[in-house]
C-alpha cells in the first residue's frame, strides 16, 4: 500500500465560515417550524390510518379504485385517513376518505416532479424535507394500509416494520394490498431474510397481505375494538422519543 494521502496544508477542520454556518442554523430552525406546524395541525387527529402507494396509478386503475374503497370504508368507520397528499394511490386515499364521514389528511412534500397537492383534503400540510413529513405518517397513524407501489412505498413499509420490530412505535396493524403484487417480496423475505436469520421467522408476523377492503377494514377495526388503538402512556412516550 502506498503512503496515506494528506489533505493539502491550507485545510484545516476546525476553520469554519461564518455564512455557511449561519445558513445551516437557519436550515434547522425551518426543519423544526414543520414540525412545530404539523404537530399542531394534526393534534386532535385521532384514531388515523395512513396509506402508502405508487403516485403514478391513473384513476381508471384497479389499485385507485380500491384505495378509494377502502379508504371510504375507513373514514365512514370513523377514521381519519392520512396520505402523501399527491396523485395515484395518494389522490384515490384522499378522495375516498373526503367522500366519507372522517377526515381527509394529505402530507404533501415538495418535489422537482410527481407531486401535486390533490384537491381532496380536508387538511393539507405542505413539507420541505421528507424525514420530518415521515415522522408524522408513523406520530398520528394507528395503522398502515400499503398499496402497490415504488421506492417510496417500500422506503414507507420497511421503515414501519423496523420501527415496530425494534419496539419504537407499538404494534399496529400493517396491511399490505394485493397478494399477486407483494406474493414476491414476501416470499424473498422468507427465502432470504429468515431463512439466513436476518430476521427472525416470528417478524412476518408483523404484517398482513389481505385482498378484500373489507377485510382490510375489518382488521383494523378489530384491532382498535380490542383496545389496541387506544395508547398507553408508555406507547405514547415511544412516538414522542422516536
Amino acid at each position: 500500500m502506498g503512503a496515506k494521502e494528506k489533505l493539502p496544508p491550507e485545510y484545516d477542520a476546525r476553520r469554519t465560515d461564518a455564512q455557511p454556518l449561519a445558513r445551516e442554523a437557519w436550515r434547522v430552525f425551518g426543519i423544526m417550524s414543520e414540525f412545530v406546524e404539523a404537530t399542531e395541525r394534526l393534534a386532535h387527529v385521532r384514531p388515523a390510518v395512513s396509506i402508502f402507494g405508487s403516485a403514478r396509478v391513473s384513476p381508471d386503475s384497479e389499485v385507485y379504485r380500491l384505495t378509494e374503497k377502502i379508504a371510504r370504508m375507513l373514514s365512514d368507520a370513523g377514521f381519519s385517513v392520512i396520505s402523501g397528499g399527491g396523485p395515484g394511490v395518494m389522490e384515490a386515499a384522499n378522495k375516498g376518505a373526503y367522500d366519507g364521514k372522517g377526515l381527509s389528511i394529505g402530507l404533501n412534500i415538495q418535489l422537482p416532479m410527481e407531486q401535486r397537492a390533490n384537491l381532496y383534503q380536508d387538511i393539507s400540510q405542505t413539507f420541505r424535507h421528507f424525514f420530518a413529513r415521515k415522522y408524522m405518517f408513523v406520530r398520528f397513524a394507528s395503522a398502515y394500509v400499503v398499496m402497490p407501489g415504488g421506492f417510496g412505498t417500500l422506503d414507507e413499509l420497511v421503515e414501519a416494520l423496523t420501527l415496530i420490530q425494534t419496539g419504537k412505535t407499538p404494534r399496529m396493524p400493517l396491511i399490505l394490498v394485493g397478494s399477486d403484487f407483494w406474493a414476491g417480496l414476501i416470499a424473498w423475505f422468507k427465502e432470504r431474510l429468515v431463512a439466513q436469520g436476518m430476521i427472525d421467522a416470528k417478524d412476518m408476523d408483523l404484517m398482513q397481505v389481505l385482498d378484500e377492503p373489507e377485510d382490510v377494514v375489518a382488521a383494523i377495526v378489530h384491532h382498535f375494538e380490542t383496545g389496541g388503538l387506544a395508547r398507553l402512556p408508555s406507547e405514547h412516550e415511544l412516538i414522542l422519543n422516536l
